[in-house]
């Protein structure tokens, strides 16, 4: 604030009467507004279940997740912002050679803005594309066997014997996984108690474990599934309302299944911003001399506002920050006097 007022100093000082032959000028300028941006990180965890979790108990005596999840948390925000002209406060002023370099020096501070565009800032989305499971060289049995038959007559001659090749049923595969973890764990024992009929030491000892273990957890992850890890980022823009009853915006939702989303998709729970301003004293009335001062015009600006900002889910707090927000402060008149 008191930058402001400095540069308010300056402006009365120097925008008073035109000086005889100095020329005027109408310039257009809007008040200025203060634009927030969440930038955003979420982190998806996504598990798949095991072709052969529902025997996981029977062969090997282990509880595992059945169903394939998925869910977002989100890991970091940041807050960033940034001024643009507001074109529902748009006026003129008239101006001679002299004041109008004190008024651009006002406008270089933030407190009036003359460009009549809004700086836009570039937002970026990373949704997923989407994943899905892969349990390929992990180990899967062939889907096929054989069997076979043999086909007698009445008399119980054998007539002919054949082979056939069928389709292993899911559980039949999940069986013989088992017993190939099983079987893996136990030549790790014999290795390391030495009842083998090779000799193992040293080097050649760890990277023989090194490979069966390995063997063993592609198996195992066959009934026990895997989880995956990937980030995603977004950012989302609020611009505060003065008329709004109160301050307090959803700017963006978490979903379980796609992740961050904006404010109107209500497939996610919401996030909050709470915004509470901080009151702005009253500035001293200057007294004017109606006989001597006369009341030419008036340029109107703006004081920000500092508030506190709130960003949660309702429950927990992910961000608490204090910043200026123009448009939550007070507009106010600077009178113009010329003596008369």
């Amino acid at each position: 604030m008191r930058k402001t007022v400095i540069v308010l100093a300056s402006l009365l000082a120097s925008l008073t009467a035109p000086a005889q032959g100095s020329s005027s000028a109408v310039l257009s300028y809007a008040l200025p507004r203060t634009v927030l941006t969440f930038n955003v990180t979420a982190t998806q965890n996504i598990f798949y279940a095991g072709p052969y979790a529902k025997y996981a108990q029977k062969y090997l005596g282990i509880e595992v997740g059945l169903e394939d999840q998925s869910s977002f948390n989100i890991t970091e925000v940041s807050l960033k912002t940034a001024s643009e002209a507001d074109q529902s406060k748009r006026y003129t002023v008239s101006l001679n050679s002299d004041s109008r370099v004190a008024f651009l020096q006002m406008t270089s501070q933030g407190l009036i803005s003359t460009s009549p565009e809004a700086s836009g800032t570039e937002s970026a989305w990373a949704f997923p594309t989407g994943t899905r499971q892969d349990f390929a060289a992990k180990g899967i049995p062939s889907n096929l066997t054989s069997t076979s038959n043999t086909l007698y007559d009445k008399a119980g001659a054998m007539v002919v014997q054949r082979s056939l090749v069928v389709e292993k049923s899911l559980e039949d595969k999940a069986r013989e996984v088992a017993e190939m973890i099983f079987k893996i764990r136990e030549n790790k024992y014999n290795i390391l108690v030495g009842d083998t009929d090779a000799t193992y030491s040293g080097e050649a000892m760890k990277a023989t474990i090194d490979e069966l273990t390995r063997m063993e957890n592609d198996y195992l992850t066959l009934f026990t599934g895997y989880s995956q890890t990937s980030t995603q980022k977004a950012s989302f823009e609020l611009i505060p309302s003065a008329e709004a009853p109160k301050q307090l915006y959803v700017v963006f939702r978490l979903s379980d299944n796609d992740g961050l989303r904006p404010a109107d998709d209500v497939s996610g729970r919401p996030f909050f911003v709470e915004l509470i301003p901080e009151e702005i004293a009253q500035a001293p009335e200057v007294v004017v001399d109606p006989k001597k001062m006369k009341l030419e015009q008036e340029v109107v600006y703006r004081i920000p506002a500092i508030c506190t900002v709130r960003l949660s889910d309702g429950s927990s707090t992910l961000l608490n920050a204090r910043i200026p927000i123009h448009q939550l402060g007070n507009d106010e008149k600077y009178p113009i006097y010329t003596k008369k």
